[in-house]
């Protein structure tokens, strides 16, 4: 864990914390299933940057890798959000008028 965590130095943290986590299973892992998986940061403010879960999954590291891949990229613009929602873009979705 130490040595994938340390392998993605210049990244995001949820992305060396996902690494940590995938070198955690190949070491041995658990001992039974694994169905559910996490991954919470909180970085720069007082609330949590990313929250995201997986509850029920044949491969729960896969799915939450592909949560993380949509989340990231949208990341900054939802703290941008939290941060001055005045002046921050809309989304683009259905009541969002901006």
């Amino acid at each position: 864990m130490v040595s994938a965590w340390h392998a993605g130095e210049g990244q995001a943290v949820e992305t060396r914390l996902l690494d940590a986590f995938r070198a955690a299973m190949a070491a041995g892992g658990e001992a039974g299933p694994v169905r559910s998986a996490g991954l919470s940061v909180v970085a720069g403010h007082s609330w949590r940057v990313t929250d995201l879960r997986v509850d029920w999954s044949d491969d729960p590291l896969a799915a939450l890798s592909r949560l993380l891949e949509v989340w990231l990229p949208q990341r900054a613009d939802y703290i941008d959000r939290a941060l001055r929602p005045e002046s921050s873009p809309g989304f683009g979705v259905p009541g969002d008028d901006r």
